[in-house]
């Protein structure tokens, strides 16, 4: 099976408003001193709190801090609707939080959840406490992945960049790279409840993926003008249909056609919650790197 391959052409990778609630920073109900302590960087967004429901039931690790900077001095616990209280409140100072955790000396992984321009200064603030970084951040460049990768190199740190924490996804890209080579005909369709970022990472991942592999796709009609045969992503005939409509589900379906058949492959999310076994396969295994690694398949 090809390896699957990401729109950054990276090489190698084994290589104003300031509040601070001055509170005692625990740990959650799962005390355990070899437990890896996470840290949730975006905590209050929709994936944050997803998260920190998911590490606090999954076994070898907790939750250990909460940064954002809405709903400071929140306990998590209670913003994720948990019956009990973990006793960790949200604090807007990530520079706190990692002094507070590197105290207890145990292995510590900060979940970066946050926005592109800000990715890069918080990888480094976690090296600087020692900790490896998992980051979930969408549109971040090329440059910043990049220039990530060079620092985690020179800081001999752990850091896993993962464009998707969906297993389902990856497992879909590397089917249809499979099938690819079968086929001469390629669309991708997908639909979301919103018209936000399309095509879809997922999408563009895929149609990267493909056209790595050299071929060329759907030749009968490859150079049409016609705006109604979708968006066309590289110079190798993969097409990309984006359906946006409020309440359907996030969709995203590869059709491939040859003589006499068709042979699709379809994934659908209905919640964010099938991002969190991704996620702590993620957490697991970052705390095992000494670099920087794109992308959650090279786990799987």
């Amino acid at each position: 099976m090809a390896a699957l391959s990401s729109p950054f052409q990276l090489k190698n990778y084994n290589r104003t408003h300031r509040c601070i609630v001055r509170s005692t920073i625990t740990c959650s109900m799962q005390t355990s001193q070899n437990n890896i302590k996470v840290v949730i960087n975006g905590a209050t967004k929709e994936i944050g709190k997803a998260a920190i429901v998911a590490i606090t039931k999954a076994r070898g690790m907790e939750v250990a801090g909460a940064v954002d900077s809405d709903l400071v001095g929140e306990d998590v616990g209670k913003l994720c609707n948990m019956e009990e209280a973990l006793e960790i409140p949200i604090i807007n100072d990530l520079t706190m939080v990692l002094g507070s955790i590197s105290q207890s000396k145990a292995t510590g992984v900060v979940v970066d959840f946050t926005e592109p321009s800000t990715v890069y200064d918080n990888v480094k603030q976690a090296t600087a406490f020692g900790m490896k970084s998992v980051v979930y951040v969408p549109k971040i460049s090329l440059d910043t992945v990049t220039a990530l990768s060079a620092f985690c190199e020179k800081a001999t740190m752990g850091c896993l960049v993962a464009p998707t924490l969906s297993i389902g996804s990856i497992l879909l890209q590397q089917a249809a790279i499979t099938a690819s080579f079968h086929y001469n005909n390629v669309e991708i369709v997908e639909s979301r409840p919103n018209a936000s970022d399309l095509p879809s990472p997922d999408a563009i991942q895929i149609a990267n993926n493909l056209s790595d592999l050299g071929q060329m796709y759907n030749r009968e009609d490859i150079s049409t003008d016609v705006l109604a045969r979708g968006q066309l992503l590289g110079e190798d005939g993969i097409r990309v249909h984006s359906l946006v409509l409020p309440g359907i589900l996030a969709s995203t379906a590869v059709h491939l056609s040859g003589a006499g058949e068709v042979y699709t492959l379809k994934h659908d999310i209905t919640d964010v919650t099938s991002l969190m076994p991704g996620l702590i396969l993620a957490i697991r295994r970052v705390v095992r790197l000494k670099n920087l690694v794109y992308g959650l398949e090279k786990f799987l």
